[in-house]
């Protein structure tokens, strides 16, 4: 099953005015099953915590479920990632990643935005972040674009 998000536009965000040494314009759009080798290694290069899920077979599932995984693009190159949900209560975000040598870009921006984006078109009204609190410049990013820590809430899981 294909995303229950519409097709995300292609976005071409020209940052040559930017100070960063690698002017080249990203694309950010929807990753496709056969680029989950990429991905994890995406995630892998980016440092993000290692999961249970984080195999070839669950990200085709994640890609090819009602999730949306963005993807920012860089001459054909995976260069960031994002995946957002929504399950019927709220929309998620989880797995935002940029390869170090495109940060400070306004890709990891760009990908909340889009994201953001399509859970509107659903009718989200809150969307939450799931960020470890281990990675300060993280919590700051998503601070940055807005979002706050919501006291009082603990995260509990179990790995089946």
């Amino acid at each position: 099953m294909r995303s229950a998000f519409p097709t995300a536009p292609v976005t071409t965000m020209d940052v040559s005015d930017n100070t960063n040494t690698h002017p080249d314009p990203f694309v950010i759009r929807e990753c496709h099953p056969e680029e989950a080798e990429a991905l994890l290694a995406l995630w892998q290069a980016a440092g993000t915590s290692p999961s249970v899920t984080d195999t070839i077979t669950d990200i085709r599932g994640s890609i090819e479920s009602s999730a949306t995984v963005l993807i920012a693009e860089v001459d054909q190159r995976i260069v960031g990632s994002l995946i957002a949900t929504f399950d019927g209560w709220r929309g998620n975000m989880y797995r935002i990643a940029v390869h170090p040598d495109y940060r400070r870009r306004g890709i990891g921006r760009a990908l909340v935005a889009e994201g953001e984006r399509c859970l509107a078109k659903l009718g989200v009204k809150r969307i939450t972040a799931l960020v470890e609190e281990k990675y300060p410049w993280a919590v700051a990013f998503w601070s940055s674009v807005g979002y706050e820590i919501e006291p009082g809430i603990v995260r509990f899981f179990r790995n089946p």
